[in-house]
C-alpha cells in the first residue's frame, strides 16, 4: 500500500546568491542525477537560478538542503522552495 511519503514529489526552488557563471547548475544537475532526480536548473534574468525537482520525498529534501550547504559553487544567500505533486513530465536532469 502507497503512503504519502512513497509518493513522488515536486519541489521549485529559487536560488539567490552569487550563483551565475560559477557552476551552480552543473553542480546542481550533478547532485540531483545522485539522488535519482528529474528536472532542470536555469538561470532566470534577475540573478537567480531555478532548480525544478521531481522524485522520491527524501531525495528531494536531500537536495534542497545541498543547495543550502554553502558548499555549491558561488554563493547562496538566500533558497526559497515550493512543494508539489509531481507532474510527471521531467526526463533526466539538465541545465537549461
Amino acid at each position: 500500500m502507497d503512503t504519502v511519503d512513497d509518493q513522488p514529489v515536486r519541489v521549485t526552488a529559487w536560488v539567490h546568491g552569487r550563483v551565475q557563471g560559477v557552476g551552480f547548475r552543473w553542480w546542481t544537475r550533478a547532485r540531483a542525477s545522485e539522488l535519482g532526480l528529474r528536472g532542470y536548473a536555469r538561470n532566470l534574468n534577475d540573478g537567480r537560478v531555478e532548480v525544478v525537482a521531481e522524485g522520491a520525498r527524501e531525495s528531494c529534501e536531500r537536495l534542497v538542503v545541498l543547495l543550502r550547504s554553502g558548499r555549491p559553487p558561488g554563493s547562496v544567500d538566500l533558497v526559497v522552495d515550493r512543494w508539489s505533486e509531481a507532474k510527471g513530465n521531467l526526463s533526466g536532469f539538465v541545465e537549461r
